[in-house]
């Protein structure tokens, strides 16, 4: 029997939120590869092989998967959110640029709900203008790279998704973007910050961004910086879809 890898997002936290699609890879396969976390909300099989591995080692992960899908294994390599969105799907091609066999295996990406648009929706709906999505982590890039991406994004007056803004190994990632938005946006510019959203230790609210402080975030904090147009109404965030 031919075998196959999928990179699947499990979504942001909710079993209910994981799709049909990724269950039912889930469900043939015979191994699975991941963050421990990550594996551990996977429904386990006693037929099934689970092979953990540390947030730092994906490119190794992806290689894994891929040798198991050339022995003829049905291997699911997960992500929390979408596989795609700064996660492992990118990491499996570039593993694939290095073993021209590995690119005749049958490889599939599952998407999931983002972080982005959990948070988008437990906020209200702030993303319902132009957009971009920031990783402010500088182990794959340096910190010139992210300021600069930050101010550009802020001058387009684009809303601002910003990833893994604050970690113990990072502690002043979140205060340094802080000053970089607080040079170029208005003391009032709407902030959402939403921190594991759809668990039970959901925490969601949104504040002018001159009240917004580093401590406020962490890596399971999802940060939404408003356009110049992003309002409220009531308890929601909101960006109207007319552009002025």
């Amino acid at each position: 029997m031919s075998g196959w890898l999928c990179v699947a997002g499990l979504g942001p936290g909710d079993a209910a939120l994981v799709t049909p699609q990724v269950q039912q890879a889930l469900e043939q396969a015979t191994d699975v590869l991941g963050y421990g976390p990550y594996l551990a909300r996977v429904p386990r099989r006693a037929d099934q092989a689970c092979h953990a591995s540390d947030n730092r080692e994906e490119l190794e992960r992806a290689r894994h998967g891929l040798r198991l899908a050339q022995a003829g294994r049905r291997a699911v390599i997960v992500s929390s959110g979408d596989p795609g969105v700064f996660a492992m799907a990118a990491a499996v091609f570039e593993a694939m640029e290095a073993e021209p066999a590995w690119q005749r295996l049958d490889v599939r990406v599952l998407p999931g709900v983002t972080a982005m648009l959990a948070a988008a929706a437990r906020l209200g709906a702030p993303l319902g203008h132009d957009f971009c999505a920031i990783n402010l982590s500088d182990n794959l890039k340096p910190w010139a790279l992210i300021e600069r991406r930050l101010v550009l994004a802020v001058q387009a007056d684009l809303v601002l998704a910003l990833y893994n803004p604050r970690s113990r190994s990072r502690p002043e990632g979140f205060a340094r973007a802080l000053a970089v938005l607080r040079q170029h946006c208005e003391p009032q510019r709407w902030v959402g910050l939403a921190r594991a959203v759809f668990t039970p230790q959901e925490s969601v609210r949104h504040l002018p961004l001159a009240q917004v402080q580093p401590d406020m975030a962490d890596m399971r904090t999802l940060v939404i910086v408003g356009s110049r147009a992003t309002r409220t109404v009531g308890r929601y965030l909101y960006t109207p879809r007319r552009a002025d």
